[in-house]
């Protein structure tokens, strides 16, 4: 089965990590779930409840990761998932993290982030003129990192897919299956090329 990263870490938003994990599984592929160790974490909830100024955080479901960042090959996905949450915040810094993350954007992999992921891809300097949207409390880490904040509900920038929550994804989860597929249709071709030689 062909696979798809989701990336983790203690304190992922558990609707931000959940809808991925289960709409690629409608498509066919496989959704790896990965970690700074493979173990289980603990996700939390969001939500900007009437009289708070800032986002109230409930415990959420706990999910296994399958795999460590330091075990992935990521020529092996068609695509990478970074989910938001507080996670990114302490796992953005993961030298194994950086290096799967450049290596998508080096090889023009399909990418999405929504809400707190993109301190992930700015952290492993991959934003510096691409168009994104996230959470407005991540627009600096952007900003500073190169990116264009777009204040938009979600934004496209070639294979690169953002958004700010996951209310979103409705909005641009079949774009970003989309591009994955078309990916591990390339991949497979390759493949035969490669076998047939």
């Amino acid at each position: 089965m062909s696979k798809v990263l989701i990336i983790i870490g203690e304190a992922s938003e558990t609707v931000d990590t959940l809808y991925p994990v289960l709409r690629v599984q409608e498509d066919g592929f496989e959704p790896v779930v990965a970690g700074p160790e493979a173990r289980l974490y603990n996700m939390v909830l969001h939500e900007i409840k009437e009289g708070w100024d800032i986002t109230r955080e409930y415990e959420g479901y706990t999910l296994k990761a399958d795999i460590a960042f330091r075990d992935i090959d990521p020529s092996e996905y068609a695509g990478i998932f970074f989910s938001g949450g507080r996670a990114p915040e302490y796992i953005r810094d993961d030298p194994d993290l950086i290096r799967i993350t450049r290596y998508f954007f080096e090889h023009n992999k399909p990418v999405a982030s929504v809400c707190h992921g993109v301190e992930i891809p700015a952290r492993a300097g991959c934003v510096e003129g691409r168009r994104m949207t996230c959470v407005r409390k991540c627009r600096f880490d952007l900003e500073v990192c190169g990116g264009i904040f777009v204040d938009e509900r979600f934004v496209i920038d070639g294979n690169l897919i953002s958004a700010t929550a996951w209310k979103d994804h409705g909005l641009y989860m079949k774009q970003w299956m989309a591009l994955v597929i078309d990916e591990q249709a390339r991949m497979d071709s390759a493949g035969e090329s490669a076998a047939a030689d």
